[in-house]
């Protein structure tokens, strides 16, 4: 078991990341007030919300030399304590949400305006995190405990 140790949203695109200590979240929304939650006509929501490892973020950083917040990233969930499995369909429980893992959150050409080198520290073995799909809405919050529910696996997507 693992803890959520962060949250953060922007309202829009580019928009400044906010840190929460709660947030809901929805089916087609995401986490409530995060622009990128919301699932497109059509859509499968494959990045509805994002997550990294706190152990990985600290990685990158100490790979730079460097002391940046974790919301840098852009993600919008801090694990700590729990290693996202890079399997597709696996469901991640956090509070009283669930969540699919769909696709590896590859890390974008925006992280070398943060710190040069910053994207080429995210890339290898899944350390920029995982995009994910909400499958249960709920309350989630800083220091709720995050659990990985096995027997879930979907073949949509790949």
């Amino acid at each position: 078991m693992g803890v959520l140790v962060g949250i953060a949203r922007h309202a829009f695109s580019k928009a400044p990341m906010e840190l929460l200590a709660a947030v809901d979240v929805t089916l087609d929304g995401g986490l409530h007030g995060d622009f990128r939650g919301a699932v497109k006509p059509g859509g499968r929501g494959k990045r509805q919300v994002t997550m990294m490892e706190r152990v990985d973020w600290d990685a990158a950083m100490a790979e730079l030399g460097h002391a940046i917040p974790w919301q840098e990233r852009r993600v919008n969930l801090l694990l700590d304590g729990i290693d996202i499995p890079q399997l597709p369909g696996t469901r991640i429980a956090i509070g009283d949400a669930e969540f699919e893992v769909t696709v590896e959150c590859d890390p974008c050409s925006r992280m070398e305006t943060v710190a040069a080198g910053l994207k080429a520290a995210l890339t290898p073995d899944w350390r920029g995190g995982a995009c994910t799909r909400v499958r249960v809405p709920g309350r989630i919050a800083v220091g709720d405990t995050v659990t990985i529910r096995t027997g879930y696996f979907t073949h949509e997507g790949r």
